[in-house]
């Protein structure tokens, strides 16, 4: 255990915290799926990753990214209220065996040459189901909106204790609303 955290000091985890989002959030849209009665989003973000960050990713951690997406019923009387909360959770991965950077989700991988080309399919988000239309009342406005971040908690363990006390492995997208008309 000493040698795990030893070797997640020499990645950098206590290097200065940096000021900005490293995840900024592009055009974002939501439409009727046309084969069902359900939602589907699509978002564009640009992910940067820190020097640190892509050290651990090629020395073999990988990092777990979760896509969020959340619609809200206004409330006048009250915080709004959730009406529907969905989420995915993306891993990014580097293999030095063969050389490639893996991104996977739930069913599926895909490979790639380049950590810049696997960032920018990260940050591609293309008809994502996120609900059904039975989940919204009529007449009832909502907001919706959606945001990418990395997901600390799903980090190695010597990462997540360092993320409790730093701002290094704190990376995320602002949430950013969808335009949404039912």
């Amino acid at each position: 255990m000493l040698l795990v955290l030893v070797c997640a000091a020499g990645l950098g985890l206590s290097s200065p915290a940096r000021a900005s989002d490293d995840i900024s959030v592009g055009a974002v849209k939501m439409q009727r799926a046309p084969e069902s009665a359900g939602w589907v989003v699509s978002a564009d973000f640009r992910v940067e990753l820190a020097a640190h960050q892509q050290d651990a990713i090629n020395r073999g951690v990988t990092l777990p990214f979760t896509l969020e997406f959340e619609l809200l019923r206004p409330r006048w009387y009250w915080w709004d209220a959730r009406a529907v909360e969905a989420q995915r959770v993306l891993r990014l991965s580097y293999h030095a065996l063969t050389r490639e950077y893996r991104l996977t989700g739930d069913d599926w991988m895909r490979s790639y040459e380049t950590l810049g080309q696997a960032l920018a399919a990260l940050g591609r988000v293309r008809d994502w189901r996120v609900m059904d239309i039975g989940q919204m009342q009529p007449g009832i406005l909502y907001e919706a909106r959606v945001r990418l971040r990395l997901d600390s908690s799903l980090l190695p363990k010597p990462f997540q204790i360092s993320a409790l006390t730093s701002r290094d492995w704190s990376l995320q997208s602002a949430w950013k609303p969808v335009p949404f008309n039912p």
